[in-house]
């Protein structure tokens, strides 16, 4: 803020004294309309803006609201008089200026009016000029006294900013005299050093200067040059007094950024400038640090689990490398891939997942050696770096060190979680002498324990190079599949047994692969979700499943449900539900004609979004199926507020129920709940008559299986619903 002089001011204030002569507001108050219009007429014809009001009432009023500058006040007036008005105005301390304009002419009216505030007094009939230079001088009196208050608060403001810079600045301010002892230091040193500025004034500045930074603060701390060639940005650190409060960075020393110059007397008779001292200011640098040290941390580290990141991973790795080729020694690379964590993480959510994920590498790290490097490259996926191993067998004895540490539940935000790992080992320089080549070998070894069970461990063999090209090449096949054409649906009918009625057809896909012949959903779907293909795939079952039931429909089959499998990644999408009922439009299929059907970890994945959708299709009459049910973490309250038509029991839980008591237990508690909730039941996997008759005994009358059809194109599920529909007729 510059800082104006009492001549600036001076001169700022006659100027505006011109240009505000006339901006006073009058007020005139005055009973006699003739008196109050003759007042009017004269003050605007002055240039004054006026106002009238004729008892003292309405001057209380106008007042109340303290923008007057000047009344005209009559005494004599019935009611409030203007003597009122004027206690009034000194009562509530009103600024404002009073000129009495009377008929009565007594001394003592006039002495009484002057003594409640009056600034004049006038008596009708009245001199128009003397009126005039009165209201002119009260007016220029106003505008002085207005200006001389801005004049003596702007200098009073000008010496507090000084006091402020000097006093309470957020750095330290100092001056030197020429032996380099303190002559002033503001109050700040107190609350970052822990000194008093009495006990510093006299000091010599080495006594605050950390010893291994003397030397540079010799020519810096008490800097004799001037303008461009003064010390700037120079880093130093200075010693904190013992007792002062605990810091961040370091309890004993403050860093600091000094900018100094030196200064110099005025010129004397010999025309040359004396060295009297130093000034400087020095920042507290302490935020600084810890940000670069923070940003370097970020730089290298993976900042969920603190663990290093590719970039130091390679380093490491790089300088590992270089050891052993000269050493002639080994290494190994694991590449770790957590088991289940994706299911995980999707069904619990991604704060739980991140917390498994933390809890994941602190075990880790209690399995490493002194030197050893576990970084963590993203997701769920680790790779530990164990430079001068001597064989197999040393990376060996980690590796099950690791999966053994894993095997216990992991407690997490209420939950108790079991998560286990697939690890791949490369060595060198047996599978590899660089980088790229030592992590994709380990890469392809864990693909390769994934392929075979997961939770175990396995050293990268020249063989393992074609299945993990079979799988790149199967995903290649995946992403030109929907382009070609070679995608087939495949319909298994849902029977009401009591009915023997086809009451639905579930839509399952199959891949027509040219050379690999037809392929199980099995063996891609999980490929298609990890690529994210299976948006592009689940739309296209959506609208051929339509274009099919249209077909039936138009052929008389009008009771007939057709049953969709939907993914989690297209429940995510956000024109998921506009597109499933464009598809109905399109066909002219009742909404109660299309049932969705999702997984339990499906329903728990974007909860509150996924529900909404849900919600919405359930609005427009759709179904809703929970396929698999049983398997997954849905909350039994969760499902009563859910718009949910239909449980489907896991096949599982069938298959096993003749020789497991657990899984009959679990069949017929999940009919019992589903009849206490008002939902329907269906029974997925039905192959046997022994499975058919405990079924209905337990009052379970939906069934599907390959007891009753299995998957068929729609040539045969035409048939089947014809041969059907003749029975039914009989």
């Amino acid at each position: 803020m510059p800082i104006k002089t009492r001549e600036h001011l001076v001169n700022e204030t006659n100027v505006r004294n011109r240009e505000i002569r006339h901006t006073e507001k009058i007020l005139i108050v005055d009973d006699e309309k003739l008196h109050q219009y003759s007042l009017l007429t004269l003050m605007q014809q002055s240039g004054y803006q006026v106002e009238c009001v004729s008892s003292g009432e309405a001057a209380i009023s106008k007042l109340e609201k303290n923008n007057v500058g000047i009344v005209l006040l009559d005494l004599n007036m019935d009611g409030i008089t203007g003597d009122d008005v004027m206690r009034y105005i000194s009562n509530n301390n009103i600024n404002t200026s009073i000129i009495v304009v009377s008929g009565e002419g007594s001394f003592d009216a006039a002495e009484n009016a002057l003594k409640l505030g009056a600034y004049d007094f006038i008596r009708k009939p009245y001199s128009i000029d003397n009126l005039l230079n009165s209201v002119n001088n009260a007016t220029k009196k106003r505008q002085l006294e207005a200006d001389n208050t801005k004049m003596h608060t702007q200098l009073r403001e000008s010496e507090n900013i000084h006091r402020y810079i000097v006093n309470n600045s957020p750095d330290i301010v100092y001056i030197l005299d020429g032996e380099g002892r303190f002559t002033f230091v503001n109050k700040r040193i107190e609350t970052l050093l822990g000194y008093s500025v009495k006990e510093l004034i006299g000091k010599h500045f080495t006594e605050l200067v950390y010893e291994d930074d003397i030397d540079k603060a010799q020519f810096k701390f008490n800097e004799r040059r001037t303008g461009k060639r003064c010390s700037i940005n120079i880093e130093l650190k200075l010693k904190c007094k013992k007792y002062n409060q605990p810091r961040n960075f370091d309890n004993r020393l403050l860093p600091i950024e000094i900018n100094s110059m030196g200064v110099y007397s005025s010129h004397n008779e010999k025309h040359e400038k004396k060295f009297i001292g130093t000034y400087g200011i020095a920042r507290d640098i302490t935020d600084k640090i810890e940000a670069e040290e923070i940003i370097r941390f970020q730089a290298y580290h993976d900042m969920l689990t603190r663990l290093p990141n590719r970039t130091l991973l390679n380093d490491r790795l790089s300088q590992a490398i270089t050891h052993a080729r000269r050493n002639k020694t080994s290494l190994s690379i694991m590449f770790l891939d957590l088991d289940r964590f994706k299911m995980i993480n999707d069904t619990l959510g991604h704060i739980v997942g991140d917390h498994l994920l933390q809890a994941v590498a602190m075990r880790l790290k209690h399995c490493l050696r002194e030197g050893d490097t576990l970084a963590r490259l993203g997701g769920d996926e680790f790779t530990l770096l164990l430079p001068d191993v001597n064989n197999q067998q040393d990376a060996k004895r980690i590796a099950e060190k690791i999966i053994k540490s894993l095997a216990d539940p992991f407690k997490i935000d209420n939950h108790e979680l079991f998560v286990s790992t697939s690890i791949g080992i490369s060595q060198f320089p047996e599978d590899g002498n660089t980088i790229e080549s030592l992590i994709k070998h380990a890469d392809i070894a864990m693909y390769s324990v994934k392929d075979s069970g997961k939770n175990n461990y396995q050293f990268y063999d020249k063989k393992m190079i074609h299945a993990y090209s079979d799988n790149l090449s199967l995903e290649n096949d995946l992403r030109r599949a929907l382009d070609n054409k070679q995608f087939e649906i495949y319909y298994q009918p849902q029977i009401n047994v009591e009915t023997q009625e086809i009451f639905a057809m579930e839509a399952l896909i199959r891949w027509n692969h040219p050379e690999r012949g037809m392929i199980n959903p099995n063996d891609f779907i999980g490929l298609a979700e990890e690529t994210r293909l299976i948006k592009q795939i689940g739309d296209w079952i959506l609208q051929a499943a339509c274009e099919q039931l249209k077909t039936w429909r138009d052929l008389g089959f009008n009771d007939i449900r057709i049953a969709i499998n939907v993914s989690a990644i297209q429940l995510e999408q956000n024109n998921f539900v506009e597109f499933v009922l464009e598809q109905l439009t399109k066909n002219k299929i009742p909404g109660e004609y299309l049932e969705i059907e999702i997984t339990e970890n499906t329903l728990m994945h974007d909860t509150d979004a996924g529900v909404d959708k849900l919600r919405e299709l359930s609005n427009h009459g759709i179904k809703i199926a929970i396929d698999d049910f049983g398997t997954g973490y849905s909350s039994l309250n969760y499902l009563k507020h859910l718009p949910i038509d239909t449980l489907k029991i896991d096949q599982s839980f069938i298959r096993d129920m003749s020789k497991s008591e657990e899984d009959s237990s679990i069949i017929k508690a999940i009919i019992s709940m589903a009849k206490g909730l008002k939902l329907n039941i269906i029974s997925e996997g039905v192959e046997t008559q022994e499975q058919l008759k405990q079924l209905k005994r337990w009052r379970c009358k939906n069934m599907q299986g390959f007891l009753f059809g299995r998957p068929m194109p729609n040539d045969d599920a035409l048939k089947v619903l014809q041969r059907c529909s003749s029975i039914s007729a009989q």
